[in-house]
């Protein structure tokens, strides 16, 4: 967990309706996804063989930009709306399985691939994790 993303929560003047932790490892788990999904993307722009990793391409990107705005909203307080936060979590870990899925189906040849699956795969269980503790 990033230790600016915990101290930054716990600066937060009002309460907050959720674990600190939790969500303070979400955002870290976002930023991390979206980040690893982007790289795969280019990386995917890189190889020989770039016409078969059409989709894996176009779902690296759906991830990457899902992720981020997640993170972000999820970094936000005031006005805070649960329903907002919840669908952009259980659109996240459909992004983030769909992808990892993807990715999984490349690793075998594709080093970037089944570390973009990994993040993935970490990313939609701390997002169903954190998903699972709101009202």
């Amino acid at each position: 967990m990033s230790d600016i993303t915990m101290r930054m929560l716990e600066t937060y003047p009002k309460s907050i309706n959720l674990d600190r932790a939790k969500l303070a490892a979400a955002i870290d788990a976002l930023n991390d996804c979206a980040q690893a999904c982007t790289a795969c993307a280019d990386a995917c722009l890189s190889e020989d063989m770039v016409a078969e990793l059409t989709k894996c391409i176009r779902t690296d990107l759906d991830c990457a930009d899902i992720c981020a705005t997640t993170a972000r909203v999820l970094s936000r307080h005031t006005g805070y709306d649960a329903n907002v936060s919840r669908s952009l979590l259980d659109a996240c870990a459909t992004a983030c399985k769909s992808c990892g899925d993807e990715c999984a189906a490349h690793a075998d040849k594709h080093e970037h691939c089944r570390v973009c699956a990994e993040a993935c795969r970490a990313c939609e269980r701390v997002c169903r994790d954190l998903l699972a503790t709101m009202s």
